[in-house]
């Protein structure tokens, strides 16, 4: 095999102190962005809410009265699922809301 190391850029070469970035960060946030960084949109919700109705069957509560029955594997994966799923949206909003600063700076750039 081949030592890529050489070739990798410096991001990759990372030391053992290194290797824990994400981590150390995470520890270095103050309560006030943690609890920011952890509370989801009102929109991401309902996509969440939808996609666990969609997993487990959405019948309408006042029209039925639906009992669902799992083990804790089970329902351990649902959680991991709806992790998942919550992870992916917050990517997307961050990603929809650069977007959006990213478009606006153009626009003022152009306008200027």
């Amino acid at each position: 095999m081949n030592d890529l190391s050489s070739q990798s850029p410096e991001f990759f070469r990372n030391s053992t102190q290194d290797r824990n970035l994400l981590w150390q960060y995470v520890q270095a946030l103050d309560s006030e962005q943690s609890s920011r960084l952890s509370q989801p949109t009102r929109e991401a919700v309902q996509i969440m809410e939808r996609n666990i109705m969609g997993l487990l069957g959405g019948l309408p509560d006042d029209h039925f009265d639906v009992s669902i029955t799992t083990n804790r594997e089970q329902l351990g994966r649902l959680l991991a699922s709806a992790m998942v799923s919550g992870y992916f949206l917050h990517n997307a909003e961050q990603r929809m809301g650069f977007e959006k600063q990213w478009i606006a700076t153009e626009t003022e750039e152009e306008n200027s």
